[in-house]
């Protein structure tokens, strides 16, 4: 397993390596100083399993960071670390797996590789898609967005790679499932990877900025919300009555 910790600050790092060790004495952790080293060393094969990311750090801001790991590598899990849950929303939109205050204690790390088994265990939807003469193979929590073009659909996946496929957009849309929602005609988002949803537009998490339909502004809206709700208190274990 690869796991690392990004922290300036090298007395939280050992903190990070006293709790980690507390899990599981075996288990060892890539350090990084800032955001730029940890992307360059996420572009390496294999690709990180767990990334634990300080928000503050001296010039670089830890949500920019997440945004542009989950880009290198989608299939990476991210754990926010800070003094403060200031930013706990933005670690939702970024699909964070956790979200833990500093100082980081065993039982923080052994909740936070708890939900990494779980998040793995859950079996991923995946959808064959009739692209030119090929057909290919995608899990459905890689696509971000769906936008009819005539006859065939625009499918755009988190690695910025984009489809286009031979299906009526109907068809298309009605074999999503639940974490997609219709914005406005002919466009569909995966909740997933939406950065804000405002009130005449929907800003993406690869900056993609979508218009939504007006007379249907306020249902959207609230479709949005109840799912971040439930989302949220998903992770918070509110549904397992932890």
């Amino acid at each position: 397993m690869r796991i690392a910790v990004c922290d300036d600050d090298f007395r939280e790092q050992k903190q990070f390596e006293k709790a980690l060790k507390g899990w599981d004495p075996t288990r060892s952790a890539e350090n990084f100083v800032n955001g730029a080293d940890l992307l360059d060393a996420a572009q390496l094969s294999p690709p990180f399993d767990i990334v634990f990311l300080d928000i503050y750090m001296p010039g670089e801001d830890g949500v920019d960071i997440a945004k542009r790991l989950r880009q290198i590598s989608p299939e990476t899990e991210i754990v926010f670390v800070t003094t403060s849950r200031e930013h706990a929303v933005d670690a939702f939109s970024l699909r964070a797996l956790h979200y833990l205050v500093k100082p980081v204690t065993t039982d923080g790390i052994i909740e936070a590789f708890r939900r990494l088994t779980r998040s793995r265990s859950k079996p991923r939807e995946r959808i064959t898609l009739s692209v030119g003469s090929d057909r290919h193979t995608v899990f459905l929590d890689r696509i971000c967005l769906l936008e009819s073009d005539n006859h065939t659909v625009n499918v755009s996946l988190s690695d910025g790679q984009k489809l286009k496929v031979r299906m009526s957009f109907k068809e298309l849309e009605e074999r999503m499932n639940e974490n997609f929602l219709r914005i406005n005609r002919g466009i569909v988002v995966n909740m997933d990877y939406i950065a804000q949803m405002g009130a005449d537009t929907c800003l993406l998490q690869n900056g993609i900025q979508l218009p939504i339909a007006i007379r249907h502004s306020a249902a959207i809206r609230a479709a949005y919300d109840n799912y971040v709700f439930d989302r949220l208190s998903e992770r918070k274990g509110f549904k397992e009555g932890e």
